[in-house]
């Protein structure tokens, strides 16, 4: 059955073949580039820190262990703890150098703070250790 003329407009021409091929291409290489961000954003991380235990020792003080876990033992690394008021507020803050060693080390720190704390925590760690906390 033949269309009717004029009224469907001009065939249209097919996709070279290059093109055929190269977009099928681009979408694998794209997907494999937001696989890769993904796996460095969200992958596992080379320095893991947890809280394991606070005791607040007065109205201006508290007491933080927490446990460190690397990739590389044999770098040192710091970690940022902090201390929390009854209000949510940020109430002490401090960087711990953790030493190379083993590749899970238990750290334990004293941290004063401004307000009376209520909670002691472990906001991260980082191989980027400031030179003023190296001992080289």
């Amino acid at each position: 059955m033949a269309l009717p003329e004029g009224r469907y407009g001009t065939p249209r021409k097919p996709l070279p073949k290059w093109a055929r091929w190269s977009l099928p291409v681009m979408a694998v290489l794209l997907g494999g580039v937001v696989a890769w961000v993904g796996y460095r954003n969200l992958g596992t991380m080379p320095v893991e820190a947890k809280q394991t235990a606070f005791e607040v020792l007065d109205d201006s003080t508290v007491e933080i262990t927490f446990e460190v876990v690397r990739q590389t033992p044999e770098r040192p690394v710091v970690c940022i703890v902090r201390a929390r008021s009854q209000d949510g507020d940020e109430a002490g803050r401090r960087e711990v150098l953790v030493e190379p060693g083993a590749d899970t080390i238990r750290a334990t720190t004293v941290l004063r703070t401004s307000k009376p704390p209520v909670t002691g925590e472990v906001f991260g760690c980082s191989y980027q250790v400031p030179p003023y906390l190296s001992k080289e």
